[in-house]
């Protein structure tokens, strides 16, 4: 299957979105398959696509930000890259409070639009964001993934009958191939350079001119070290310290990395309910393939060393991936964090609904999950009572077994089998 037929599960909600709202923001990294969805959404309708990747476009709508916005209103005004000129955004505002009939732009950004420099405006209440990622494990297969959901059932489903067919080795492989649809079907060889390449355009061009931040060249060496800790807890004061770069600096060159959709954060949890719990935040590479890229690691040496902290993280990270994509398009609205207490216990991932209910997840490489690998999750079902819906141990294994109340070990796989 090329990666050009893949159906993207975020495809329903843009097309809601695109009839009962004015904007529809499609945001993600470059390269992520924004502008293919856009031209998909509007192939079928009366629209006109711009590009602000295209010189004579982009200077258009620098020289006259509301004649550029207010162009082809009889139709959809598609715009591929709007984080390209900002002052674009307040155009659209003014155009949307003229006539705020659904359906008016569509537009893509590669960056997190509240974080560009000049930008006036944040289209509140007149434009819904469609996130979109790198593609998801159902996506590569057909089919339309919702974890959430079955996690949050498995009370009352049990223990699932199925059986995954995937090695240690199966994931690993998974772990360390990007997920960029245009370097799907291509060799080990030439995603490497591709992925070199695109590291350096986004790194040493996209993050500083969209930000403005000084010294972009201090962005690649964080991003390196995120990736050899990847999915690990970010602590400045120790990353300053090993580049050499002043502590009170690190946030504003995370945020740099976080704004072009490089690395994500994975808050920390407590809700005041579990004291002394540590709220710093794990970061990772949002796409696992090029953290591996990033550590000049392969399978072989992850499996050779499947115990050590970044095979760990790659592989947690990977999951985490898999559950951000998923949340797109999932019924069951989630808040994604982490949990570690003082007192030792930790739990990987914890999945919170609206109603302040929670599922917790523990990712683990080996194959045959033990009583141990239960411990953090043992401690917030008992200290949550009726709030903790299930506990699930995410291995690397075939089986699937119950652990006792509302704990369960299932294979890695299960995250786009359900």
């Amino acid at each position: 299957m090329t990666s050009d037929l893949i159906r993207r599960n975020a495809t329903p909600l843009a097309q809601e979105t695109l009839a009962d709202t004015p904007i529809t923001v499609i945001s993600g990294a470059r390269q992520v398959g924004k502008t293919t969805l856009m031209q998909q959404l509007v192939r079928d309708r009366d629209a006109r696509v711009v590009s602000l990747d295209d010189t004579i476009d982009r200077e258009a709508a620098e020289a006259d930000p509301d004649g550029f916005a207010a162009q082809y209103r009889q139709g959809l005004l598609a715009i591929d890259e709007i984080q390209r000129v900002p002052a674009l955004l307040t155009a659209l505002k003014a155009a949307v409070d003229r006539d705020r009939r659904p359906g008016r732009f569509i537009v893509t950004g590669s960056a997190d639009l509240l974080s560009l420099r000049g930008a006036q405006e944040s289209l509140a209440g007149r434009a819904q964001t469609i996130p979109l990622e790198g593609l998801s494990r159902d996506e590569l297969s057909g089919r339309s993934a919702d974890f959430a959901t079955f996690a949050w059932s498995l009370p009352t489903t049990g223990t699932p009958d199925d059986r995954s067919d995937l090695t240690r080795r199966d994931y690993l492989e998974l772990v360390t191939t990007p997920t960029f649809p245009e370097i799907v079907d291509r060799t080990a060889r030439q995603r490497d350079r591709w992925l070199s390449n695109y590291t350096q355009r986004v790194v040493s061009k996209d993050s500083s001119d969209i930000t403005g931040i000084y010294h972009p060249d201090r962005l690649e060496p964080l991003l390196n070290v995120i990736a050899a800790r990847n999915a690990g807890e970010f602590v400045a004061a120790r990353i300053g310290r090993e580049l050499d770069i002043p502590e009170r600096s690190i946030p504003t060159y995370l945020r740099a990395l976080e704004s072009v959709f490089l690395v994500r954060s994975v808050p920390g949890w407590s809700k005041n309910i579990a004291s002394g719990a540590i709220s710093r935040p794990k970061v990772a590479i949002t796409d696992t393939g090029l953290a591996a890229h990033l550590t000049g690691v392969e399978v072989d040496g992850l499996e050779r060393e499947i115990s050590s902290t970044l095979t760990g993280g790659l592989v947690e990270g990977f999951v985490t991936g898999e559950l951000a994509k998923q949340s797109t398009w999932s019924a069951k609205s989630t808040r994604v964090s982490h949990f570690r207490g003082r007192g030792g216990y930790e739990v990987d991932l914890i999945l919170e609904d609206r109603r302040r209910d929670i599922v917790g997840i523990e990712v683990k490489t080996t194959t045959s999950p033990r009583s141990p690998d239960f411990n953090g999750l043992t401690f917030l079902r008992d200290l949550l009572g009726d709030r903790f819906i299930t506990g699930v141990v995410l291995h690397t294994g075939t089986a699937s077994r119950s652990f006792g109340d509302r704990l369960w070990a299932l294979p890695i796989s299960t995250l786009w089998d359900h």
